[in-house]
């Protein structure tokens, strides 16, 4: 086993780093820089994104170098949907010549390329370049309006033909980058136009560690809402805390000293029928709150997957943290998803010894065990989330292929994901079962589970899990939904997110949110003798991730211009899995915190 990993991994590795030449940014006087095409799309759809060549754009007289994609593009650019080209163009670190123009190419157009570019013009096209790794954007064109006196008023598309480049560097650094575009040439049939690039270089002494920072949008992220949505959060906490407090405190004090006290103290009928009346509660399902929830099998799947994400979702965050994602715009293109696969990956230890230790909590006995069935518990876990997510991309794969975006995944590059997972990730889920396994052995309940359940009566509203259940989620929902505006807002309108160190302190007031809104709702469930706790501990938690898709419902109808089917299909799949995995996380959370909840106020129950 041990060969397959480190061949999995080395796999891994070879497409994150090309020649140290191509990573270096150092560059000696007049050495060539390549500036290299990204992508096309509207603006107001992030997720629709062509080949820049697909506007019938003529090519320079190299047009050959076109078709070469830049080398090394990891596995988190080709899942984003970056595909780098040579544009071919000629610009020269720091050449002598401060300002050079260069005619690039000349192009009449015909019917169809008027028609192909109207379109682009009306539904505003802009497109991305990179140069040395620094983004660089321009709009196709734009409408002008006209009034033509034996006419009706009306708009013209019209194209730019100019692009300048002004590049600033220190030393043998590029600092700076910015683009305009000018030339403007209205769209005629059988008009010819030239394409010009121009490039001009000044010295600059701002430092090379700084220069990403004026892509950041401080402004927004630092908003004085920004930190009060935290000051609010925080103060969530502090009331669920309180209140859980509580709960334990003097709510189950009360319950300790009602349940211990002795009904031969009523010597009167009157007094022992108070008592009887009284002796009700959670501590009447002592003997039953231990039994394994329906559906032990998926919930232990559901149970290891959640912990899984946990672990992933706080590595990701501390590697953002922690990495150099900001000194290089490289690392911000490909790094986080890159890490997002690397976690994912090691993480399946996680949700095998999660999975794999709570089933096996209910097979202590060697003869029970024999008929238990942990082998389907493993296989599972390693299937539930990517049998999700591989339905959903599967589907988005097809919609890309179809309207021939760049968004589709390369082959090459599922073969290396599917590499991954099956040399890596399934066998790390299998060690982790086995041994949790092992650990779940040792593992015992406070309190023994009778032969026959006894039947749950019917409930007050208020101990219903149909009513506790949606209303556990929205206090966690609540104290990060001000958060999520900001990650929307950074993914689907081109901010670059940086304030990662919110990010995690969010995520720690989730966590904490989450487990106590749980461990009440379980506390009224119990109190109505429901002993079917554990899946509304988990639905509880889960119930946040159902939050999370209809506020970005809301966000896609009222906070974007999105358009289109295929637009559409990207934005609820994608955030249909982003609903998908905080459900699991949150789940995992709610379980967590009910599981320890259950077990310290049934410890201290004397059964007679």
């Amino acid at each position: 086993m041990r060969p397959t990993i480190l061949a999995a991994l080395i796999l891994l590795a070879l497409p994150l780093r090309t020649s140290a030449s191509l990573h270096s940014h150092k560059y000696e006087r007049g050495e060539r820089i390549e500036l290299f095409l990204n992508k096309i799309g509207p603006y107001a759809n992030p997720q629709e994104n062509y080949a820049y060549y697909n506007l019938p754009f003529c090519h320079p007289e190299d047009g050959h170098q076109t078709n070469e994609k830049k080398p090394g593009v990891t596995i988190g650019e080709a899942l984003a949907g970056h595909e780098l080209r040579s544009s071919g163009f000629h610009i020269f670190f720091a050449h002598e010549n401060k300002q050079r123009k260069e005619v690039l190419c000349e192009q009449t157009l015909t019917a169809d390329d008027v028609a192909k570019f109207e379109r682009a013009v009306r539904e505003q096209y802009f497109y991305q370049m990179y140069f040395d790794d620094l983004p660089v954007w321009g709009m196709v064109g734009e409408p002008r309006s006209f009034h033509d006196p034996t006419h009706a008023a009306g708009t013209n598309e019209f194209i730019y033909t100019e692009k300048k480049l002004s590049i600033a560097y220190n030393g043998n650094r590029v600092i700076e980058v910015n683009m305009t575009s000018d030339g403007l040439q209205p769209l005629e049939v059988g008009k010819k136009l030239s394409f010009s690039l121009q490039v001009q270089w000044k010295q600059t002494d701002a430092p090379f560690h700084s220069r990403f920072e004026r892509y950041l949008d401080n402004e927004f992220f630092e908003h004085q809402i920004h930190w009060f949505s935290i000051f609010n959060a925080f103060m969530m906490v502090l009331f669920l805390v309180g209140l859980v407090t509580l709960i334990l405190v003097r709510t189950l004090k009360k319950d300790y000293q009602r349940y211990s006290s002795s009904i031969d103290d009523s010597q009167d009928l009157e007094g022992m029928e108070r008592s009887i009346v009284e002796d009700s509660g959670w501590k009447q399902v002592h003997g039953d709150v231990f039994r394994p929830p329906t559906g032990l099998i998926p919930f232990s799947a559901l149970l290891g997957t959640g912990w899984q994400l946990f672990v992933l979702v706080f590595g990701v965050i501390l590697f953002a943290i922690l990495g150099p994602i900001h000194g290089d715009v490289n690392e911000e293109r490909g790094e986080v998803l890159t890490s997002i696969i690397v976690c994912y990956t090691l993480s399946s230890f996680v949700s095998g010894y999660a999975s794999g230790s709570y089933y096996k909590q209910f097979f202590t006995n060697p003869r029970a065990e024999a008929g238990s069935r942990w082998q389907l518990t493993m296989g599972a876990t390693v299937l539930l989330l990517p049998a999700v997510v591989v339905t959903v991309l599967t589907l988005l794969d097809a919609t890309a292929m179809y309207y021939n975006t760049i968004n589709a995944i390369p082959f090459i590059v599922i073969l290396k994901v599917f590499g991954l997972w099956c040399f890596v990730s399934v066998p790390l889920c299998v060690i982790g079962t086995l041994l949790g396994r092992h650990a779940g052995s040792k593992q015992s309940f406070p309190c023994r589970v009778n032969s026959i359940p006894r039947p749950i009566p019917d409930a007050s509203w208020y101990g219903n899990p149909a009513v506790l259940v949606p209303l556990a989620g929205v206090l966690p929902f609540g104290s990060i939904f001000i958060e999520l505006y900001f990650v929307f807002t950074s993914y689907w309108n081109y901010k670059f997110y940086y304030v990662y160190g919110f990010m995690l302190l969010v995520f720690v007031i989730l966590g904490i949110v989450t487990i106590c809104s749980s461990i009440v709702a379980v506390y009224f469930t119990l109190n109505a003798e429901n002993y079917r706790w554990q899946w509304t501990s988990f639905m509880s938690g889960a119930s946040t991730g159902v939050y999370v898709f209809l506020y970005s419902t809301y966000y896609f109808l009222h906070k974007t211009n999105m358009t289109g089917f295929l637009q559409t299909v990207f934005y609820f799949g994608y955030m249909g899995l982003a609903s998908w995995v905080t459900s699991l996380l949150c789940g995992a959370l709610g379980f967590y915190g009910c599981n320890m909840f259950v077990r310290t106020i049934f410890q201290n129950v004397k059964v007679d």
